[in-house]
């Protein structure tokens, strides 16, 4: 048995000795390299390089759940609604001799019920419905795809004709904030002082409609024209915009119009100013902004209607049909002021005040005055952010409208009741996460 043993590990030695030496003759193979994702410091915090490039990125994000409670004047609608949004974007960002190039992509996803439906003031402050309920609404918007090569931005972002573009509060003013398609170029000087002009198409502008029996706009012959001058310095900001652009009209013969066409030019101007008050605390400011538009309502902050509590919905347009049945332009201005003030490091409130007046070229059926309506929307909000990037907050927002005459009840019309002012309450929590 010894001698058995003997040979069976004699023999196992030498198969692993010849096994050893015939693997020492074979070519070795290495590992490949592991890159591991590097941190881009140049561009602020969060970006990475992409492996293999000198391309710098940042993904990020938002999540908001929102809750809405408002005044109903009818006991089918509505009292309260919900919304949910989703955020995704991504930053790259490049050195480049000819300054940075940016690319930035940001899509938004939301659904909403309820109160936010109705169509008041950045659906928020309710105005009469008659429907029994209003149906959940989902939608996916591109916000920006933009590229940015030095003073060069093209593609989709914010208007530059915009200074305070709801920075503060949950509900949103009369003011500049939009997205639109544009071709952009920025002029730097030192010293914080800029001058942009861009060329921004109106169709994606929020181009508010031309009035019934006009035929609608004609084909666009130029873009709007856009000029902003600012500065951004340690006191705060400055911002003077301004804007024209093709507001022409046509009825074309083709879809059984009579062929009339009237040139006219929508134009608007902007002035703001944006104030840092460290004094108060850190991070506190105060926004104050005057706006006027003649025919070009949008860049004000204006949609397609006014109106709250039992006022009957007001479609607001560019242009409309004064009483001797002429094509005439409509105007009007904002003034807003907006501050925020932070009570802790972790808690901070915005306050709102807006007012606007329009001076309509429509008159209202059965009577010598024109609708010419008047909103005063006034909002503040507490906001606590226990951890960096989350925000639990409540708003509450007051709004009124008042016409230049008497209109139908939209609660009673129907029994010949008139109303010439009407006012709504609403309040907002909002719990929301940044990433």
């Amino acid at each position: 048995m010894k001698l058995v043993k003997s040979l069976l590990l004699g023999s196992a030695a030498g198969i692993a000795a010849v096994a050893g030496a015939q693997a020492a003759d074979l070519p070795s193979r290495k590992a490949a390299p592991v890159e591991y994702v590097r941190v881009c410091s140049a561009f602020g915090a969060n970006f990475f390089y992409l492996p293999g490039t000198d391309t710098c990125l940042r993904v990020g994000g938002r999540v908001r759940a929102e809750y809405s409670f408002g005044e109903r004047w009818s006991a089918g609608q509505d009292m309260f609604g919900t919304r949910a949004r989703g955020r995704i974007f991504l930053d790259a960002r490049n050195q480049t001799a000819y300054g940075t190039l940016r690319t930035f992509i940001r899509y938004d996803v939301t659904t909403t019920t309820g109160v936010y439906r109705y169509g008041g003031t950045n659906s928020a402050a309710n105005r009469f419905s008659s429907i029994n309920g209003v149906n959940q609404d989902s939608g996916i918007d591109l916000v920006d795809a933009v590229v940015q090569l030095g003073p060069l931005t093209a593609g989709r972002t914010a208007s530059m004709f915009q200074f305070y573009a709801n920075d503060y509060t949950f509900h949103g003013a009369r003011t500049s904030d939009r997205q639109v398609n544009l071709l952009a170029y920025t002029a730097s000087f030192g010293g914080g002082f800029t001058a942009t002009l861009s060329l921004e198409d109106p169709r994606t502008t929020g181009r508010l409609a031309a009035a019934a029996g006009t035929g609608g706009y004609a084909g666009l012959t130029y873009p709007d024209v856009v000029g902003q001058i600012r500065v951004d310095q340690g006191w705060g900001s400055a911002s003077l915009s301004g804007a024209f652009g093709d507001r022409s009209t046509y009825s074309s013969p083709f879809v059984g119009g009579n062929g009339a066409k009237q040139d006219d030019i929508g134009w608007a101007v902007q002035a703001g100013v944006k104030i840092n008050l460290p004094m108060l605390a850190a991070g506190d400011a105060l926004f104050l902004q005057a706006g006027y538009a003649d025919g070009a309502l949008e860049y004000i902050g204006w949609g397609a209607n006014a109106g709250h509590g039992r006022v009957a919905a007001f479609p607001v347009g560019n242009y409309g049909i004064n009483g001797f049945g002429r094509v005439e332009s409509n105007t009007g201005y904002t003034l807003l002021a907006a501050m925020r003030h932070y009570w802790t490091p972790a808690i901070r409130s915005d306050f709102l005040v807006s007012y606007s007046a329009l001076q309509t070229a429509a008159v209202i059926p059965g009577s010598l005055r024109s609708f010419d309506p008047k909103e005063l929307v006034a909002s503040a909000n507490l906001v606590w952010s226990p951890v960096a990037g989350l925000d639990i907050g409540v708003e509450v927002l007051y709004a009124r409208t008042e016409f230049g005459g008497r209109v139908p009840d939209a609660k009673a019309g129907f029994l010949g009741r008139t109303i010439k002012s009407d006012d709504s309450w609403s309040g907002r929590l909002r719990v929301q996460r940044d990433f």
